[in-house]
C-alpha cells in the first residue's frame, strides 16, 4: 500500500466499510474493513507525519465513523458517509502535506 496515499486509504475504509456492511448485510464484516483500512492509514500517517499527527488523524477517522451515524439521520446514509470520508481525506492530505 506504499503507493496509495493515506488520505485515499482512510476515505476508502470509511466508504468501503459502509458499502461492505450495507450490501452483505453483515455489519461486523464492514467493521473489519473499516478497522483494517484505519490501521493501514495510521501506519502511513505515523511514517509520514509522526506519532502526534497519526494519533490526531486516527481520532478524526474514528470521530468521522461515529459522526456519520447521526448525520445519516439528517441527510441520508450515503451522503453522510461520503461527507465524512471527504473530511478525513482533506485532513489527512493537509497534515501529510504540512509535514513534507
Amino acid at each position: 500500500m506504499a503507493g496509495v496515499p493515506a488520505a485515499a486509504v482512510a476515505a476508502g475504509g470509511l466508504v468501503g466499510g459502509y458499502a461492505l456492511a450495507r450490501f452483505t448485510g453483515k455489519r461486523p464484516l464492514g467493521g473489519v474493513a473499516l478497522a483494517a483500512a484505519g490501521a493501514v492509514a495510521a501506519r502511513q500517517w505515523h511514517r509520514d507525519a509522526g506519532a502526534r499527527a497519526a494519533a490526531g488523524l486516527s481520532a478524526a477517522y474514528l470521530a468521522a465513523f461515529a459522526g456519520s451515524h447521526p448525520l445519516a439521520k439528517k441527510v441520508g446514509a450515503w451522503p453522510a458517509v461520503l461527507s465524512v470520508a471527504a473530511g478525513v481525506a482533506v485532513a489527512s492530505a493537509a497534515v501529510s502535506r504540512g509535514q513534507r
